[in-house]
């Protein structure tokens, strides 16, 4: 029987799956099969973005389960993001649109804005999505990302979408949102994981009921990133004996430790994954909790390093990494 995961409620007083699935990079048919395999498994969050370009795939999956019985429309969770590109307030619409016809659904959701930082409008296919000067740094607008907030605001009104947050914003952008904004953000998807706990982040956003998504969570330790460019941090957390004595005391792996270390932490995990083995492990991990030690065991991995620094866009105004937190 697939593990039952627990509900987050929302500062709209709306409820999220407490685990979703990443879907970073899953596209063609690994994304459809990856989506289908963690519906199956217990999965009802799941979270996608135009910029990764596999909406149809996600949206393809979660109607085929419909179809089948096996999950309701209401049962699903879905995520999905505007991207930089298309952060001008005449863009927001018709790039929500376009996700929307993409995942072949009614509504989504949760709608996120990707980064604070817009860009050059170019186009809308994929060789659009990154525009780039001859040395190699973002093409920046001068949008500001509460004029694209504001427009994320008025899609609530069409009811295509239920809830809308940000993504990679940092507490002085947060904090300059909530003065300005007519509708709170519910959530702040940040990388989140041993080796940049978020833990600063995690009491501010508490503080502004703002739940805090974890992507990135085992430290992405199995992935080249074609566009950021890492080759992941140290799989240190995963490795690391004590870690593994923990793992062992419950009878889980060392990537089931970490998870449940980002859930005490108060967040929502996404970990991202195509292999079955691996789906099954990411959910289970609601029978069991660490203690305080085993706590810090985990935080003591923490050094701030991010696999996902997007350094290419650093020269922005709205770049958000150059405060801690």
């Amino acid at each position: 029987m697939a593990p039952k995961v627990p509900a987050v409620r929302l500062n709209n007083g709306l409820e999220m799956p407490a685990l979703g699935l990443g879907t970073y990079m899953a596209t063609e048919e690994e994304g459809i099969a990856a989506v289908k395999m963690a519906i199956d498994e217990g999965y009802r969050h799941i979270d996608t973005a135009y910029f990764y370009q596999n909406e149809n795939q996600v949206g393809q999956a979660v109607r085929a389960k419909i179809a089948e019985g096996v999950i309701k429309r209401e049962d699903v969770y879905v995520v999905t993001k505007v991207w930089n590109t298309y952060h001008a307030s005449e863009h927001v619409e018709q790039a929500f649109r376009r996700s929307l016809d993409n995942l072949g659904l009614d509504y989504v959701d949760l709608y996120l804005m990707h980064w604070p930082t817009g860009w050059k409008f170019a186009g809308w296919s994929p060789s659009d999505f990154m525009p780039m000067d001859a040395t190699g740094r973002t093409i920046n607008s001068d949008v500001d990302y509460l004029e694209t907030w504001s427009a994320m605001e008025r899609l609530l009104e069409t009811g295509k979408v239920k809830s809308i947050g940000v993504s990679n914003f940092n507490s002085e952008q947060l904090t300059r949102l909530l003065a300005n904004c007519k509708v709170k953000p519910v959530t702040n998807q940040v990388e989140c994981n041993p080796g940049i706990n978020q833990r600063k982040l995690i009491d501010f956003c508490r503080q502004h009921d703002i739940v805090i998504t974890s992507y990135s969570p085992l430290g992405r330790p199995n992935l080249t990133d074609p566009v950021v460019g890492t080759e992941g941090i140290p799989k240190h957390a995963l490795d690391d004996p004590r870690v593994l004595g923990i793992a062992k005391k419950y009878g889980k792996s060392a990537g089931q430790v970490v998870l449940r270390y980002l859930i005490e932490l108060g967040t929502v995990p996404i970990p991202k994954s195509s292999r079955l083995e691996r789906i099954r492990q990411n959910i289970d991990i609601f029978d069991f909790q660490l203690t305080a030690d085993e706590i810090k065991v985990l935080d003591g991995f923490n050094t701030g390093a991010r696999t996902v620094p997007f350094n290419f866009s650093s020269a922005h105004k709205y770049f958000p990494f150059k405060l801690e937190y």
